[in-house]
């Protein structure tokens, strides 16, 4: 296995490891609601492809994963999203070809996979620790708004939010309590992936996307945002 250098390492990488083991996602099957994020992030942003990524030691895994099929790990050396915990910020790459603020591993990874855009929000947990991101990515050179940004900061919160209540839920009464509330939170995103649908008809693939179908998604995000509050205490 690939050995990540010193410079790729936030200040934090002890304590964010910990996080990451203790919330203990990783190895895990991928599940339906991550994979319902994924699925919902792309479409919003009109883009092919969006993956949920776990950035461990020396790899990353990808929780979930919609346009990439088959990409299921990578060295993080090799990973765009290993730019994002490295600086605890969103990172965007209008065009991956042009960044010279990459590892020559990435570069040529991005490359061989034809990627040419990319979007990155850390996951961040209790703390501030990065445990991963939710990403998108496209073929092609791609510009992104700061209204785009917000609302990739408020999926990736909301992904964070649920990794915390698949925790809470499996500390406290277990897996068969996840698997009740994990399917009542992808029937909530589902019905927003049909709201979203229903944007993308009226409006049409504007780029970037309007501010008002913005708003109009960002209204829905916040109300999933108070469900999942009410789970983070269950027991």
């Amino acid at each position: 296995m690939t050995i990540t250098p010193g410079y790729l390492l936030p200040p934090n990488e002890a304590e964010r490891l910990q996080a990451l083991r203790q919330y203990d996602i990783r190895h895990s099957l991928q599940e339906p609601v991550f994979n319902e994020f994924v699925s919902l992030t792309a479409r919003i942003f009109h883009l092919p492809i969006s993956l949920i990524a776990l950035v461990d030691a020396d790899e990353v895994e990808y929780k979930a994963n919609e346009g990439l099929p088959g990409l299921r790990h990578q060295p993080r050396v090799e990973a765009l999203c290993a730019l994002a915990v490295r600086q605890r910020q969103t990172v965007v790459l209008a065009d991956v070809a042009q960044e010279t603020n990459l590892t020559a591993e990435a570069a040529m990874a991005a490359q061989a996979k034809g990627l040419r855009f990319y979007a990155g929000a850390p996951l961040a947990m209790l703390g501030h620790r990065a445990i991963g991101t939710l990403c998108v990515i496209d073929r092609r050179p791609r510009t992104f708004s700061a209204d785009e940004q917000r609302v990739l900061e408020h999926l990736a919160r909301l992904v964070a939010g649920t990794i915390a209540v698949r925790y809470c839920c499996r500390l406290g009464q277990g897996d068969k309590q996840w698997q009740l509330v994990q399917r009542h939170l992808t029937d909530e995103i589902r019905e927003l992936v049909a709201l979203v649908r229903y944007l993308s008809a009226r409006f049409g693939h504007q780029v970037p996307v309007s501010g008002a179908v913005l708003e109009t998604v960002q209204r829905r995000l916040r109300d999933l945002g108070r469900l999942l509050e009410e789970y983070t205490t269950c027991d």
